[in-house]
């Protein structure tokens, strides 16, 4: 597969995984709107119009906008955050619908950009108690990224010196005490969402539930 290429693939990835999670949000109440995700601070709605930024950002608006917050990762995703939320969940959705077939991202890392809405469709899901899961070649892709390299999340630092292999599909990396379990539980604990490590097993385990409590 040439470069080119591969990028379309991740780039059609992402766009089928913005709208399998605007399909499952389609008949939330305002009361599911508001659930805590599993990222930080922020509710179901909050990682939506995070969703609708990040498909809106070029490397240009990007760079201004991190410089107009000088460079406060927090302040520069809450403008952005304000900016595409809508003002019922409904236009949020409706907001978000409308930029799941975008191909503008923030850089060239395709791979990260399919992580950032394979992990953060999670983060909306889980609490809600969706069981959508994204499909193995698209966690596939994001694990092999989020295991080469810290980006967005320190991913490779957290498992650096396990040995990790996916149970589900033909993801491995890594040499050291095993973490086994599905490619989208080690996508996730490589992200810091603690809530996965339960579905993960393996002598390294404990190494890596260590490694996220301190992050």
């Amino acid at each position: 597969m040439t470069r080119r290429s591969a990028r379309d693939h991740l780039s059609a990835a992402t766009r089928a995984e913005r709208g399998a999670l605007a399909d499952d949000l389609a008949a939330l109440d305002a009361a599911a709107w508001a659930t805590p995700s599993l990222c930080g601070r922020w509710t179901v709605e909050d990682v939506v119009a995070h969703l609708t930024s990040a498909a809106h950002l070029t490397p240009l608006r990007w760079l201004a906008s991190i410089v107009g917050a000088r460079f406060d990762a927090d302040l520069h995703n809450a403008r952005r955050l304000a900016e595409h939320r809508g003002a019922t969940p409904a236009e949020t959705l409706a907001r978000f619908r409308a930029a799941v077939d975008r191909t503008t991202a923030p850089s060239g890392h395709a791979a990260a950009w399919l992580g950032e809405v394979v992990v953060h469709a999670q983060d909306a899901r889980r609490p809600l108690g969706i069981a959508t899961t994204p499909s193995v070649g698209a966690s596939t892709a994001v694990a092999e990224f989020f295991a080469r390299r810290d980006f967005a999340v320190h991913s490779a630092s957290a498992v650096r010196g396990l040995r990790l292999e996916a149970t589900d599909g033909p993801f491995r990396a890594g040499d050291g005490p095993a973490v086994r379990g599905t490619t989208l539980a080690l996508v996730m604990a490589m992200a810091g969402r603690t809530a996965y490590l339960d579905d993960l097993d393996g002598p390294g385990v404990a190494t890596l539930r260590e490694r996220t409590a301190r992050s």
